[in-house]
């Protein structure tokens, strides 16, 4: 089935495989919900191309990237001369996904204006385009993806109620990538063999010490974080075995007493990014890409931690300031024999 193209042997994961196996046949609406990076676009593939809806189009649409003036045209089109500059007729994401599957992500950057129109359409199969009168049937299966605890906004009056219980009809909540360490492997070997491939590679095998540093880390960025690694040294293989010393080191995750020492630990891996991107946060070179997660998340993130770059060079001078060690070295591979000992061999039968 198309769910089991999803890479895991977790039981965390098997739980996730089994709920796209329940709802894939069943035509309801899902909530996918999940820290950036976990995954939720390829669960949602996943759930259109199991389902009886796969030969038609899967659709997506991220409501946080799209100006809040615009996302009503996108999702219900426009008829001409709706609004300046709307010179044809256009079709809407929701016309564009007849009897097929419409994704969308972030659906808690909705605005609140949009989210009673959003409710129709799932409630009446109609809708009518920006300056049109007329209705307009849609056989559309809808899916939604957030990392926000929309029961949350729900509270503070941020979303609504009513569409909340409509979209949560089938919650999937997926684990973050600390909590699958096990699969760590699997993902790794995976992107390894697929990248190898596509940048014209030979990479047979990836080190033991290499992996135990995979599976140590605390990937704040998940699956996308370890995907943007496994990426970069990838590109910078010159032999058989994968090497992470050629790319900035991954801090290992720590096994820490307390929430305050955790957050420290946090706090100093986006300062090391930052660091390295000289402080840029956006942008294919910057702190955001670096860490695999979206710009307004990362700057949410130092703005909840207090971090700027006048602070941490204020800190930075103090000899026992919180900011004073960033971890910003580790022994990745040994400089011994580091080619010995694969984890596993890429020519081996994957089980993922």
């Amino acid at each position: 089935m198309a769910a089991m193209k999803l890479i895991g042997s977790t039981v965390k994961f098997r739980a996730v495989l089994d709920a796209i196996n329940v709802v894939a046949p069943i035509d309801s609406t899902v909530l996918i919900q999940g820290e950036t990076g976990t995954g939720k676009e390829a669960v949602a593939r996943a759930i259109h191309e199991t389902s009886p809806r796969r030969r038609n189009r899967f659709v997506t649409l991220n409501c946080a990237a799209i100006p809040s003036a615009l996302l009503e045209s996108e999702l219900f089109g426009h008829e001409r001369g709706a609004f300046t500059g709307a010179v044809t007729q256009t079709v809407g994401r929701f016309q564009a996904a007849d009897r097929g599957t419409l994704f969308l992500d972030e659906i808690g950057d909705l605005p609140l204006e949009l989210q009673p129109k959003l409710l129709r359409v799932l409630q009446e199969k109609e809708f009518e385009r920006l300056g049109g009168g007329r209705s307009i049937q849609a056989d559309v299966r809808v899916i939604t993806a957030t990392n926000q605890d929309l029961e949350r906004m729900v509270e503070e009056r941020k979303f609504r109620a009513d569409l909340f219980y409509r979209l949560d009809v089938f919650p999937i909540t997926l684990p973050p990538l600390r909590e699958r360490e096990d699969d760590i492997p699997l993902l790794a070997e995976h992107f390894v063999r697929t990248l190898a491939r596509r940048f014209g590679k030979s990479i047979d095998f990836i080190p033991d010490e290499v992996m135990r540093v995979l599976k140590r880390h605390h990937w704040p960025g998940n699956i996308r974080e370890l995907q943007n690694v496994i990426e970069r040294a990838v590109i910078l293989a010159t032999g058989p075995a994968l090497d992470l010393r050629t790319i900035e080191p991954v801090a290992p995750k720590a096994v820490l007493p307390s929430t305050s020492t955790l957050i420290e630990a946090q706090r100093a891996h986006i300062i090391s990014a930052l660091r390295k991107s000289k402080w840029v946060v956006s942008g294919p070179r910057g702190a955001a890409a670096e860490l695999g997660l979206p710009r307004t998340t990362l700057m949410a993130m130092m703005h909840r931690l207090g971090i700027s770059r006048e602070a941490v060079e204020l800190r930075a001078r103090q000899p026992h300031g919180p900011f004073a060690t960033v971890p910003n070295a580790y022994p990745l591979v040994s400089s011994d024999n580091h080619e010995t000992g694969g984890y596993n061999s890429l020519n081996a039968q994957s089980n993922s």
